[in-house]
């Protein structure tokens, strides 16, 4: 295989906004260049092997890494605090304490269904399951065969995208959990989260109350 193709499948890994299979960049590279062009999946994956080999061999901040059943670029681990910093900034984009923990019970639990995950977490989740399934990070896997038949619910690939795993399977052990928990960087992201949760429902109540100031004096 010609090693211009090299730099072909790194431009399109980096330029896809989500992971892209080997099968994808194959077919988009004899798409352009004709089906004949003698490229195959397996070449892809030696090609992102040959790749790593080269960003380690610079000290590169990051490397192909295999999610969801395709190749993404992802930083290294040792400046996961220093992103962590920026993703905690966007708001809009983090889910609520009580979404990660539905969203952890049907990770690990999936199928299930609502009754199911309410009696597991003792409140009614008609709210954070809409949100998840806005969010596209949960999905209808099909109905239950119980009395009613209730629908079953199970993460997607956007879940699998939005936690950097690679297959459901990727989900850390209870005993990793509990290890990640005592982090010291880990405890230090929840605080700022927590913070700045509560910086957000602080601005809201004085947006409210402004808004409530204007309609009085209307």
């Amino acid at each position: 295989m010609d090693q211009i193709y090299n730099s072909i499948i790194e431009a399109l890994i980096f330029a896809s906004d989500e992971p892209i299979t080997a099968s994808e960049i194959v077919k988009a590279i004899k798409s352009t260049d004709g089906k004949d062009t003698q490229i195959t999946t397996g070449n892809i994956d030696k090609v992102v092997d040959e790749l790593n080999e080269l960003y380690q061999a610079e000290d590169k901040a990051f490397s192909i890494k295999s999610i969801a059943e395709g190749f993404t670029f992802c930083t290294k681990p040792e400046y996961a605090k220093y992103i962590g910093y920026i993703t905690v900034e966007r708001s809009k984009r983090r889910l609520s304490q009580a979404a990660v923990e539905t969203l952890s019970i049907i990770a690990y639990k999936q199928p299930l269904t609502k009754p199911e995950l309410e009696s597991i977490r003792g409140v009614n989740s008609d709210y954070i399951i809409s949100t998840l399934l806005e969010k596209n990070l949960i999905t209808i896997k099909g109905r239950a065969e119980t009395i009613g038949r209730p629908i079953l619910y199970g993460t997607t690939d956007e879940f699998l995208m939005y936690f950097g795993l690679n297959k459901i399977t990727d989900l850390p052990k209870p005993r990793e959990i509990d290890e990640i928990m005592k982090d010291e960087d880990f405890l230090e992201q929840k605080r700022q989260i927590m913070m700045n949760e509560v910086e957000q429902v602080i601005e809201d109540e004085v947006n409210n109350s402004e808004d409530r100031s204007e309609s009085t004096i209307e």
